[in-house]
């Protein structure tokens, strides 16, 4: 039986670039917007204040300019209970461009898909000498470290920063969760599986299939990569043989989990998803749903498993926990899974749609 109200004890640490988020309002196009909303985001920071408003002790470590909209960000991260303590709020001096990452969202409708454009480059996380940072004593006292794809692909700084991470996080027993979150506009897909697969040694809980390198002879490349040909949305077998090639080639893999998305329109989209964990693969149901803003859903399912794994729910509850919170998301503005009520996901995990009174 599930027990929403029985927190975890465990803390929970992630590492990352907070951004402002600018869109303009009523699903218009940019270049006809006259007006933007501001928020903040970013696929670390998201899966912060999700597990936040679950209840899990949750901090986030970053470094933000130390002007008006660096502190924004960080207020709005602490009003959403995510301990701040370690972000680095850095100077002109330490950060010459001094600017917190933007990205604007258009967001999409019915047959028009969604648009981002970034304007992070040069950002103060980049920009940011991490040697002075002393990482055993940033992620000491914590249970889980989550990381993913998108730092190290924002400078060689920030990429020496995970791979240490990594390494600091293993020599302290946390448990390490990794999504490899490709993004196209920051780096190539071959830098990115480089970088990726030298990370899987010191994953417990991976989250997607890609990108990373599978090859099926290490000596001879081509040969090819196991998930050659496997298709975006594979059945039960393709999964599975592609989650145990995982774990055969990196036993210290504890949980693989993906989702999978079927999109009929901008406005309208389907999920479901696959998880391999002690030893089996299992499947979720397929939840199908409206989008008002899909921004997040990934990090919202990384979040849910999370939480789930936490509060030491059974494999397909795990699941399918991940994939409805995944699908509230995709109801809700902005790029985080604020929802303050485990309840409202397994609700929704269970099918029940009535209204709560």
């Amino acid at each position: 039986m599930l027990h929403p109200t029985d927190h975890s004890a465990q803390k929970f640490i992630t590492i990352g670039e907070i951004m402002l988020r600018l869109t303009p309002p009523n699903y218009e196009k940019i270049r006809m917007a006259t007006g933007f909303e501001a928020s903040y985001g970013g696929s670390e920071a998201n899966i912060a204040l999700a597990l936040a408003n679950l209840g899990i002790d949750s901090t986030f470590f970053t470094v933000v300019p130390n002007n008006s909209l660096g502190k924004s960000a960080i207020r709005m991260l602490r009003s959403n209970d995510v301990h701040c303590s370690p972000i680095i709020l850095s100077t002109p001096a330490e950060t010459p461009t001094h600017r917190l990452g933007t990205y604007y969202l258009e967001t999409g409708y019915g047959i028009r898909s969604s648009k981002v454009i970034y304007d992070r480059k040069q950002s103060a996380i980049s920009e940011y000498d991490f040697s002075q940072v002393d990482l055993d004593a940033l992620l000491s006292g914590y249970d889980w470290l989550h990381l993913s794809g998108i730092t190290p692909a924002l400078s060689p700084n920030c990429a020496d920063l995970i791979m240490n991470c990594l390494k600091v996080a293993k020599t302290h027993g946390l448990t390490v969760s990794f999504d490899g979150n490709f993004r196209s506009l920051l780096w190539s897909w071959e830098q990115a599986r480089d970088f990726c697969t030298q990370c899987l040694p010191y994953v417990d809980v991976l989250f997607g299939i890609e990108p990373y390198h599978l090859w099926k002879d290490d000596a001879n490349h081509e040969l090819g990569d196991w998930k050659d040909n496997v298709p975006l949305q594979p059945d039960f077998a393709q999964q599975d043989e592609i989650f145990r090639h995982f774990v055969e080639r990196y036993p210290n893999l504890r949980c693989i989990a993906r989702h999978v998305r079927y999109a009929y329109s901008g406005s309208e989209n389907s999920l479901k998803a696959f998880m391999w964990y002690k030893g089996q693969t299992f499947e979720s149901k397929l939840f199908t749903f409206n989008i008002l803003d899909r921004v997040g859903g990934g990090d919202a399912f990384a979040s849910g498993l999370i939480y789930a794994m936490m509060n030491h729910y059974q494999p397909l509850d795990m699941l399918n926990f991940a994939v409805a919170s995944s699908a509230i998301k995709h109801t809700l503005h902005g790029d985080a899974n604020i929802t303050d009520d485990a309840n409202t996901i397994l609700n929704l995990m269970n099918m029940s749609y009535d209204i709560k009174r």
